[in-house]
């Protein structure tokens, strides 16, 4: 099968297809959604676990065509999405059966390959770890992301105030469109902005993507007993912190990685995000040819790229 490794300098090399073990299925890849991780790894920075899939991709969409022992066969066939721990930019790939999403026939599978994995990354962080409930107020750095703009989906369907930053007017305008109660330009006064649209109280719930370089503007940004979830260290992974502020405020700060989770935890992700897949849309910025991934990393970090990219096969 083509594929796409963290040693191929995102080229197509060719592999075995792979198998699926028991309570595994085997799914035809149709599309894969691109996540920042990947390009972290595909430039060797990111810290892999021991038995870590080398090809690229944590999240795809496509047709279920082989299941391991333990698997119901009546599922072949059949549309669905899947969290993956690697695997996805390739023609075919193996998932645990409680890690994918069986879908509608006439399901597009573009949309529902950019879909899994910022869902579970919203859910995970602000749900299970955060523990966001309605009527709070939670800020998403990076809104128009791929995790920001379904985070802001998440938050909304849970009741809960959206504060988001962004990188542009034109952005500002497209986060308030998706849902966000107040989108906040970051090349201003970030701080200033959130104190003024809580009335000084701050926000119970940051999803943060920044690390190191927005520890100091995320506590000053904290309402009394607020929690931090880190999900990026775009900025940096070392840093300072004021323990004192921290405990005055009575404050958490909390982080993950999703592909360090166990099996077992991932299903439990899995099941609890399955419940919010209605409620949000994944929009999608382009799709792109899998030969032509190293496009698709390039358009990461174009400043007009909102939404997800996705590899199409």
């Amino acid at each position: 099968m083509r594929a796409i490794t963290m040693d191929s300098d995102l080229a197509i090399v060719e592999m075995p297809v792979p198998p699926p073990g028991p309570a595994e299925v085997q799914l035809r890849v149709v599309a894969a959604g691109v996540n920042r991780a990947d390009l972290v790894q595909a430039a060797g920075r990111y810290p892999l676990p021991s038995d870590a899939n080398r090809i690229l991709g944590l999240e795809a969409a496509g047709h279920v065509s082989e299941v391991g022992d333990g698997v119901d066969p009546s599922i072949l066939g059949r549309p669905a999405n899947a969290l993956l721990d690697g695997g996805g930019y390739a023609e075919f790939v193996t998932v645990p059966v409680t890690q994918i999403r069986l879908l509608p026939d006439d399901a597009d599978l573009t949309l529902a390959a950019a879909r899994a994995e910022a869902l579970c990354t919203s859910w995970f962080n602000l749900v299970q770890l955060a523990g966001l409930k309605r009527g709070e107020t939670m800020l998403v750095h990076g809104g128009s992301g791929g995790v920001g703009h379904i985070a802001i989906q998440v938050a909304h369907a849970l009741g809960a105030t959206v504060l988001t930053t962004c990188g542009s007017p034109e952005k500002v305008r497209w986060c308030e469109e998706l849902g966000a109660d107040r989108a906040i330009d970051y090349h201003g006064d970030v701080v200033a902005a959130v104190s003024e649209a809580t009335e000084g109280r701050g926000v119970d719930v940051i999803l943060d993507l920044l690390g190191a370089g927005g520890l100091e503007s995320n506590l000053e940004m904290l309402a009394y007993g607020g929690r931090i979830a880190v999900i990026g260290l775009q900025q940096g992974a070392r840093g300072e912190l004021d323990m004192g502020k921290l405990m005055d405020k009575r404050a958490m700060i909390m982080s993950s990685r999703l592909r360090r989770l166990s099996g077992r935890e991932k299903a439990v992700v899995v099941s609890g995000a399955r419940a919010f897949a209605m409620d949000v849309t994944p929009h999608v910025h382009a799709t792109v040819p899998l030969e032509e991934a190293r496009r698709a990393h390039k358009l990461m970090d174009e400043p007009a790229t909102v939404g997800k990219i996705v590899l199409t096969l």
